[in-house]
């Protein structure tokens, strides 16, 4: 018997930067030319153009959402210039989602940001807010009918990575270096832990994420929220103390601001120890994944449970995948991660769907080694070839059950 509830979204995500390609306005087109060993995005897979074929697969797969993302980059590519083609082009792709059945997530934010506004200062800068709330009002025209928007994904990824940019241009660091989470930018020299993301570079993004809140509960009628990177963190032994402060610092501090947000999104790909000296690097592993993670598909259920007991608010798994070029291992995965979900919902999580990271082999952000995809994408001619595990999910989302029906799977 399945516990997932009646009018349960099963889809997948993508993001413009790893998909669209040519943005030449974003800041992250413009670092991509001044780190050594950043692979460029150049096209990435051409969803910009592709978008209507990319829909067409989800939906003939039998799935029935979509979260995909605006970029500002495009809507403002100068300060204060706004691209009524671009606003053109991203309502069509909503209209294009309603069309095929495929309820539109939408996000606002998704790491890249203009190249103009990362030039004077980015979130670091005085009016960063002010600035990204024009942006929301101004995409809010194109919202009405949007169900579900994310304002920023990984406000916790998002506050490091401003915290490592700040820190190269003050010279404190040699090399500015990405996050190493699964999902996420891997950069090439991974560190043995991640820093510990410092809040008051998350300060900008909060009170950001409240005022595009205001602002879409206004003018839309979209259930707003925003997404958050779950480490899944457990206690090793002796740990639980400090486990208690990492993860306050990690995750809680970014779900405590979602207070008065309509759902939280759940971003889970695996799940990291913590002793009492702080986080437990992975060693290597046979089972390892592409990007070095551990092979924990009952990261999503940790995540979820500790997700809905911090917030209590309806929960959109908005990213949980594995990097894999097996694809039956891709499918045992996500078995398993849908396994212990529906546990978690029989348990009395509200999850209200899950969309898989991701529809598409992308950019993963300086690298293309790293396959995530639900369909593999030829980068010389860009066709798409969906893989099993499309047809598979689909079969999951047919019998809204993490099992598929027999005559279905």
């Amino acid at each position: 018997m399945s516990n997932f509830p009646a009018n349960f979204l099963w889809g997948a995500s993508t993001s413009p930067h790893q998909t669209e390609g040519d943005n030449v306005h974003s800041d992250w087109w413009a670092r991509e030319g001044l780190i050594p060993g950043m692979e460029p995005s150049g096209k990435a897979v051409d969803s910009y153009h592709r978008y209507r074929e990319d829909m067409t697969l989800l939906a003939d797969a039998g799935l029935n959402a979509y979260r995909f993302g605006i970029e500002w980059a495009r809507v403002e590519p100068r300060a204060g210039q706004t691209s009524h083609a671009e606003l053109a082009h991203y309502r069509d792709m909503i209209d294009t989602a309603l069309e095929l059945g495929l309820t539109p997530v939408v996000t606002l934010h998704h790491f890249s940001s203009p190249r103009w506004f990362a030039e004077q200062g980015g979130w670091t800068a005085p009016d960063a807010v002010d600035r990204f709330v024009h942006y929301v009002q101004t995409v809010s025209d194109i919202l009405e009918d949007v169900p579900w928007v994310a304002t920023i994904n990984e406000p916790n990824m998002l506050a490091m990575m401003i915290m490592m940019e700040e820190a190269f241009r003050t010279g404190q660091i040699g090399q500015w270096q990405s996050p190493t989470v699964e999902g996420e930018p891997p950069g090439e020299d991974r560190p043995a832990a991640l820093p510990t993301p410092d809040r008051r570079f998350a300060l900008p993004l909060i009170e950001a994420h409240h005022a595009a809140r205001d602002v879409l509960r206004s003018r839309t009628n979209a259930r707003v929220g925003w997404t958050v990177a779950n480490q899944a963190f457990t206690a090793a032994p002796g740990g639980e103390t400090r486990l208690e402060e990492v993860r306050y610092d990690w995750e809680d501090f970014y779900l405590n601001a979602t207070a008065g947000d309509d759902f939280i999104g759940v971003q889970a790909y695996s799940s990291q120890q913590v002793d009492q000296d702080g986080v437990v690097p992975h060693p290597p592993h046979p089972d390892n994944t592409l990007v070095g993670t551990a092979y924990r598909p009952d990261a999503l259920s940790i995540a979820v449970r500790h997700t809905w007991g911090r917030t209590g608010l309806p929960i959109l798994v908005t990213e949980n995948g594995i990097a894999t070029a097996d694809d039956s291992r891709r499918i045992a995965y996500t078995s398993d991660a849908l396994s212990h979900l529906d546990q978690a919902i029989g348990d009395g999580v509200d999850v209200r769907g899950y969309l898989h990271w991701s529809l598409l082999d992308n950019y993963e952000w300086g690298h293309w080694g790293p396959t995530f995809g639900l369909v593999a994408v030829d980068r010389k001619t860009f066709q798409r070839t969906p893989k099993p595990s499309l047809a598979w999910l689909g079969s999951c989302a047919a019998a809204n059950s993490a099992v598929p029906a027999p005559h279905l799977s």
